[in-house]
């Protein structure tokens, strides 16, 4: 097979329209059917197959698509090692939760991008730590950020970065100041998706004191929690670089508690065996120079 079939695949694996595919990679679509069934041929198994109009991936494409990708990133790997000082261009996948990307890596990304122009920056994601990690392993991330307690990582080089602190915060006309855990059960709890680290450290501290609240809403975005917390449908356990403006702005009320013990920490982490491309180092170097400082 060769890195031109696996790049097709990857697109098309993404977009699932040959004629997408075709426009993006400026190939006739004739081009792209026939790669796409030189590979199956190849592989001895269908990748994609048809429903009617839809066009979808088969448990074979979607096991194939993990190892093409990785692929694709050694090669261009390769082709930056040969360049040696010289490499200005290529991708760097990162993964990263919702608040990172909002609060955090604004300024890295600024500074990163006028010094490496030429290099593509591609964010997933990372709704979970275990997630990431996950996806590291798998070789999908080149690099991500990881909210959580310190622990051993074995295959995956973690460095501390900073820590976290949360604030449990309600609307400015909560009727309480000062909640114990006890107090919870009666509050309708917004909380991040599962696999957060920091709803299952407050998850923990319930389920520790016998305390299971009824009333739970999930959210897959930490800004419409914040915007729920607001509104007065609820409270939420939110890092505090998400809710510190509003707190002094008074949109949003900080409640006192001290019921969680373990500290947490904003981590960056690779895989232990990834080549460090001049970029990649540079990116988290700058990393660990602007969360340091």
């Amino acid at each position: 097979m060769e890195i031109k079939q696996l790049i097709t695949f990857k697109y098309a694996a993404e977009n699932l329209n040959f004629t997408q595919t075709a426009k993006i990679l400026n190939f006739a679509q004739s081009s792209v059917t026939a790669q796409m069934k030189a590979l199956e041929d190849e592989i001895g198994k269908p990748l994609f197959e048809r429903l009617g109009k839809r066009l979808i991936l088969t448990e074979a494409g979607h096991q194939f698509k993990q190892y093409a990708e990785k692929m694709i990133k050694l090669s261009e790997e390769a082709i930056m090692a040969a360049n040696g000082n010289d490499e200005t261009t290529g991708t760097i996948t990162i993964g990263a939760q919702e608040s990172q990307c909002t609060y955090r890596l604004p300024p890295i990304l600024k500074e990163f991008k006028a010094s490496f122009p030429k290099v593509k920056l591609v964010f997933k994601p990372a709704h979970s730590d275990e997630m990431a990690r996950k996806q590291l392993m798998e070789g999908v991330l080149d690099v991500a950020f990881i909210m959580d307690a310190s622990k051993p990582e074995g295959s995956l080089k973690v460095e501390q970065l900073i820590e976290e602190k949360l604030k449990l915060v309600v609307a400015p006309n909560h009727p309480k100041s000062v909640l114990s855990v006890n107090d919870l059960k009666d509050e309708t709890l917004l909380l991040t998706e599962a696999g957060c680290s920091y709803r299952m450290m407050l998850e923990d501290t319930l389920n520790s004191a016998g305390v299971y609240p009824l009333d739970k809403i999930e959210f897959g975005s930490i800004e419409a929690i914040k915007q729920c917390v607001i509104a007065g449908l609820g409270i939420a356990l939110l890092p505090e670089m998400v809710v510190k403006n509003d707190i002094k702005e008074g949109k949003i009320k900080e409640i006192a508690w001290k019921s969680l013990q373990s500290p947490l920490f904003t981590h960056i982490a690779w895989h232990k065996d990834k080549w460090l491309s001049a970029p990649l180092e540079a990116f988290i170097h700058l990393t660990r120079k602007t969360f340091l400082s």
